[in-house]
């Protein structure tokens, strides 16, 4: 599938002071500039050198416990590889001669399951398989993360409690030892399991319907909306405990004992709740429990589709994501004809690695030497409208908050053990997902149009306003007549993300017009039909002849922190309690 980019003419201005004419992607001055496509990159010697020192470092550990190497093909049949799991849509695809529809991969786990289904028979396990290999996935322009990458994986294929302990046990002791090996600063290895929810929702839920929105929602760390969900339905005072609270469960082994409370509440039989697992989990590897090195999560719910029980990431300090992911797939081998076996692994990336372990000139970031205990944690506070009363809202909690009394031009300010970052609301995701900050407030609408990895943990309850689509009142019905001629809407809005998924929901064709401000000009000057804005009261729509034809959504502020930080800075968890606590008491 071949894509074609179009840039407009313009100037790219040099060090030297003298400008070059930019016309097509790459082109100065008519020539190709020797450039990388977009998220790609080269790779000079002394980076190239810290990499093999790096690789060298995992390989061996692997290696020592017999784990062999294997290599797959870089591209992949798509329609075989959907077989293994949910696959993300991707630009790197193309025919094949016989019209079957191939992809580049974007992991090496699918690959290895097809590889040992197709490969090798019940006399070959258990396997122990590792890789070191670049896969390529598609990632928004705007989110500043690469396509390609490199990951650093074992595999384990076999019967299940081989010499007395769970696959598991084995590949988690493993990626602890490589971490301790690779000397990753303040590493944890954080663990759940997709069964207590899903054993939950399989048991409880409704309908079929309610199953899969909560799931989705659990996939999107969307707690808020998770819980608006659950209040909505009938169901149990139980089950609606269990839904709300097992997410939220993280810290030391504990949370196992509690999540297993709530089951039982709700009547989950004990042999489908997967926490026997974490149980055993916790026996093998007690020493790491006990140094913290090991610790509990049930907010890792992600690729329910794709992983069967126990799941886990590995953090280091200074770093915003995980470096390292996996857990228990059989399923992936069962879709690949292959039931019964037993499929654990985890991979690295190279490339976060680089970022904890790298000097400078070797992976182009160079981690911070403060200690996470030691320094303030960082909050993204929005400046205009919200400002007041997240700054109530955080005095509430207990913090202190004189110095955002009197900001003046200040950015950002110290008080105490907390450090405010004054941003706009709609930066304040993204000031979040990439460390600027380690957890912030602003309104659902930002976060929805950002569309970053963020974990949504309260709802504040307050700046409420809901998203509408209006049009002129002097042209009621036009949209219809265009729509019907035309086969889409125009659509003038400051939010596209907010804008395409209300009209995939109600399944029209959508052309948006993007705008900066006056929205509203929009369908009154005849340049789009329609549009898709915010609006608390109504009075700027009224003011401009607007009628509202349809609501999209409700928004209110919301808590939020990035993955990596909340489930390895054990503020950001007690914030969100306190904060919980504000919201109810205020209710």
């Amino acid at each position: 599938m071949i894509k074609y980019s179009h840039f407009k003419s313009g100037i790219l201005f040099q060090p030297c002071g003298k400008s070059v004419e930019l016309g097509r992607a790459g082109e100065r001055n008519g020539t190709m500039s020797a450039v990388t496509p977009r998220g790609f990159r080269d790779i000079l010697p002394t980076e190239a050198l810290a990499r093999e020192r790096i690789t060298g470092t995992v390989r061996e550990c692997f290696s020592r416990h017999g784990y062999l190497p294997v290599e797959t093909p870089l591209i992949e049949d798509r329609n075989l590889l959907s077989l293994g799991g949910k696959l993300q849509d991707s630009p790197f695809q193309l025919f094949d001669g016989d019209g079957s529809l191939l992809m580049v991969r974007p992991d090496l786990t699918l690959p290895i399951a097809r590889m040992v289904s197709a490969r090798t028979s019940a006399d070959d396990l258990p396997l122990r398989l590792r890789y070191a290999a670049p896969v390529v996935r598609e990632e928004s322009t705007l989110k500043g993360q690469p396509r390609q990458f490199t990951q650093l994986g074992v595999e384990y294929f076999g019967a299940d409690g081989i010499d007395g302990n769970l696959p598991e046990t084995e590949v988690v002791s493993l990626l602890a030892e490589t971490l301790d090996a690779l000397e990753a600063p303040a590493w944890r290895i954080v663990c759940g399991s997709v069964s207590p929810l899903k054993a939950l929702l399989d048991r409880r839920s409704p309908s079929s319907e309610f199953e899969e929105r909560a799931l989705g929602l659990a996939h999107e760390s969307d707690l808020v909306s998770l819980d608006e969900l659950v209040d909505s339905t009938e169901l149990d005072q139980s089950v609606r405990e269990a839904l709300r609270r097992i997410p939220r469960l993280a810290g030391d082994a504990s949370v196992i004992e509690e999540a297993d409370a709530l089951l039982d509440a709700a009547g989950i039989p004990a042999a489908e709740r997967g926490t026997s697992e974490l149980r055993a989990l916790v026996s093998s590897l007690a020493d790491l429990a006990e140094e913290g090195r090991l610790t509990f999560d049930f907010s890792i719910a992600n690729s329910f589709d794709y992983y069967t029980g126990i799941i886990f990431k590995g953090y280091a300090e200074g770093i915003t994501a995980s470096i390292a992911s996996g857990g228990r797939y059989d399923a992936v081998l069962a879709n690949f004809g292959r039931p019964n076996v037993a499929s654990c692994g985890f991979a690295l990336s190279l490339e976060r690695l680089q970022e904890i372990l790298g000097e400078q000139g070797e992976s182009g970031v160079v981690s911070s030497d403060v200690r996470l205990s030691e320094r303030p944690l960082r909050i993204a506070v929005p400046k205009g409208s919200l400002f007041k009363d997240a700054v109530s809202v955080l005095e509430s909690a207990g913090l202190p908050t004189d110095s955002l009394r009197d900001l003046g031009r200040k950015l950002i300010v110290r008080d105490g053990d907390y450090e405010y970052v004054i941003v706009r609301a709609q930066d304040a995701p993204t000031f979040v997902a990439h460390g600027g900050a380690d957890c912030g407030i602003c309104g659902y609408d930002s976060i929805f149009e950002a569309n970053h990895d963020l974990i949504q943990l309260v709802d504040l309850r307050f700046g409420g306003c809901r998203f509408v689509v209006a049009e002129p009142r002097s042209k009621a019905g036009a949209a219809e007549d265009a729509y019907s001629w035309r086969g889409t809407v125009r659509v003038a809005t400051k939010y596209p993300r907010i804008t395409q998924s209300y009209y995939d929901r109600i399944g029209q064709q959508v052309d948006i017009v993007q705008l900066h401000g006056n929205i509203e000009l929009g369908p009154i000057v005849g340049m789009t039909d329609r549009i898709v804005d915010i609006t608390a009261t109504g009075t700027t729509l009224a003011e401009n002849d607007l009628v509202i034809v349809d609501e999209v959504m409700n928004c209110t502020a919301r808590f939020f922190s990035g993955p990596a930080a909340y489930r390895y800075d054990t503020r950001i968890r007690d914030l969100a309690a306190r904060l919980a606590q504000v919201v109810e008491a205020n209710q």
